[in-house]
Formats: C-alpha cells, structure tokens, sequence
C-alpha cells in the first residue's frame, strides 16, 4: 500500500518567463522560515545558491518589520522549487486556466534565489509578534533545473540592482523625523530651496544646482546637535535661521542663485559648497549657537574674511589631497576647528 503523500497546497497565478512556467503566491508568512530551509554556510560558494546571510542586516530588517507592524512594505520573495509539482486551474477557458492550486509534495526542496535577508528578518520578527503570520508575502517559484541554473537566477537577478541613491531615500522617507526636518528647513531658506539637488549625492559636472540633499542632511544634523531633545518646529525655525545667515556671508552662493555666475564654476573654484565644507560649518554652528544663544548671528561675519577659494594654501594637505577634497572625519574636524577659529571660537588643543 503506498505511503500517503502530504502536500502544500498553494494558490497561485501561472505565467511563461523565458519559455518556461513559473508561479505566483501569495504565501502566509509563518510558512517562510518553513518553506525555506537556511543553506549550510559551511558549504562552499560554488555550491551554494545563495549568498551568506549578514546578521546585522537581518536583524536591521527584522526591527523595520516590528517597528512598522502597520505599514512595512517587501517586494516578492524569489525561489525555486526541486520537486514533482502539479498545477490545477481552477477553470478551463481565458484567465480561469492561469488561476488555480499549486501541489507541492511537503518533501520538496525551496531555494530562495533573491530574498534570503527577508526570509530570516520575518523569522526573527515572528518570534516577537507571532501575528504578523497570518499576513502574506508574494512568492514567485521558478521549477527548479539544477544547481547552475539556480545560481544564474540569482546572478541575473542582482545583476542589474541599483540601491536607491541616499539623497532620493531622504526626499521619500516619511518615517524618519530627521529626514522630514530637513526637508521643512530647506522650504524656508530661499539658496537651499533652489539650489539644492534632492535626486542624487553626486551632483553632475553641468548640473546647476549647488547642494546635494544628502551634504545638507548631514551638515543640519550636525548643526542640531547640541538640540535633538529641543521640540521639532523650534529646530527647523533654528537651521532654517542659521542657513539663511551663513548664506548672507556667501556671496557666491547668492550670486549663483541670481544666475549672475555659474554654479559648476563655484563648486570648481571653491569648497564652501563641498559636503565636507558644509558639515564643518553645521559642526562649528552647534558650538557657536550654545556659546551664544542671544546674538551667535553676528559672530557669523567672519565667514566673509575666510578665503574659501580651492587655491587658498591653508586647505593643502588638510582637506585637499590630490587636487581633491578629503571626505575623511579628520578633515570635517580640522575644517570645523578652522570656521571655530575664524569665528572667534576658542579651538581645543587637539583640534
């Protein structure tokens, strides 16, 4: 008498991919870790399918899942399965023939071609919140045809992967308070407003803008230091302050911002607009706004005497290497220790 045979019964959609079928679900999350067996990282590369899993990465997705239980977005999880499946439509004309039940003996072996990472955050995530279970997941099954083709699947599909640019996750995240801060503060400081760039962190060498939104991230969040427990519309009424003074002692900035000199030419010729420049002057505004909480405006002249052309010898071996300007924390801080110095801020013995 032969064995009764167990299997999962999936709902799935059927398409043609390259010449072959492939499938559809939509599969209950606390099916995941048990679908998706973790490979042996003791195996070597060339006979995996996958990468090794990043512990920190995994746990980084895991408290996204449980910190947004309301609102978390994952693309589709991809896999392949090594097993005699059956597809059963649900009907046999038009779209009924490509809606129907998957049968997957319960002995079969899942691979996860892409979304490895996603696979053991929601098993970490589960273990915390066991009711995200009954929520879903989209999973694409290929059939499986081998080790190699396996291993192409997952070559072609990183292939072509292109992380979001950090200055565009700043613009779409609605989620990170400092991400909304920045965004305000730029509104309400004309030079920023229009001059900044807040698609892409390296700005195009024709590109008439000034600013990336990442540099002017970075330097507002240092310049808000000495403030992150402050109420969040008194920090945007204190950057949005302090930017538009900085920008009165630039006049190469105003003037770019009258179209009267090219922006390319200013971020040639000068370093005010460098990220490294930026930060430092959030860095030294911090230190000056908590030495002088009534009048730090008017210590701001003296960004006016400071020679910020790229030619001044005092950057040489500094901050500029090479002909270029170092992005190095050591040179954040020795520019920082400059603006301090030049403001009439006392500088530290190891600045």
């Amino acid at each position: 008498m032969p064995a009764p045979s167990f299997e999962y019964i999936l709902p799935v959609i059927r398409g043609i991919q390259s010449g072959r079928e492939y499938y559809v679900s939509m599969c209950p999350v606390r099916l995941i870790p048990k679908l998706f067996a973790v490979e042996d990282e003791e195996i070597p590369p060339e006979m995996r399918a996958q990468r090794t899993l990043n512990s920190s990465r995994v746990a980084e997705i895991g408290k996204y899942i449980l910190n947004n239980p309301k609102n978390y977005t994952f693309s589709a999880i991809t896999a392949s399965i090594d097993a005699d499946i059956t597809f059963e439509p649900i009907g046999s004309e038009a779209e009924a023939r490509k809606m129907g039940r998957l049968r997957v003996p319960m002995d079969a072996k899942f691979t996860i071609n892409d979304g490895n990472h996603r696979r053991a955050a929601f098993e970490l995530a589960l273990k915390e919140n066991p009711e995200l279970g009954y929520e879903t997941v989209a999973v694409v099954f290929f059939l499986d045809i081998g080790l190699k083709r396996s291993q192409q699947i997952f070559s072609d599909l990183n292939r072509y992967a292109v992380p979001a640019d950090p200055s565009l996750n700043i613009l779409y995240d609605q989620r990170d308070q400092n991400a909304e801060l920045v965004r305000e503060v730029i509104k309400q400081v004309k030079v920023l407003r229009t001059l900044t760039d807040t698609e892409h962190s390296t700005l195009p060498a024709r590109s008439g803008k000034l600013f990336t939104l990442t540099s002017i991230y970075n330097a507002t969040l240092a310049l808000l230091a000495n403030d992150l427990d402050t109420e969040l519309r008194r920090q945007i009424e204190l950057a949005a302050s302090y930017w538009n003074a900085v920008s009165s002692y630039l006049p190469d900035w105003e003037l770019v911002l009258q179209r009267k000199i090219n922006a390319g030419e200013v971020r040639r010729d000068y370093i005010h607009t460098h990220p490294t420049a930026l930060v430092a002057l959030g860095d030294a505004g911090s230190v000056l706004m908590s030495l002088f909480p009534d009048n730090w405006e008017k210590h701001l002249a003296g960004l006016a005497q400071i020679d910020w052309s790229r030619s001044n010898p005092d950057w040489e071996g500094r901050i500029l290497s090479k002909g270029g300007v170092s992005h190095s924390r050591a040179s954040v801080r020795w520019m920082s220790a400059y603006i301090k110095a030049r403001l009439g801020m006392p500088v530290t013995l190891a600045e």
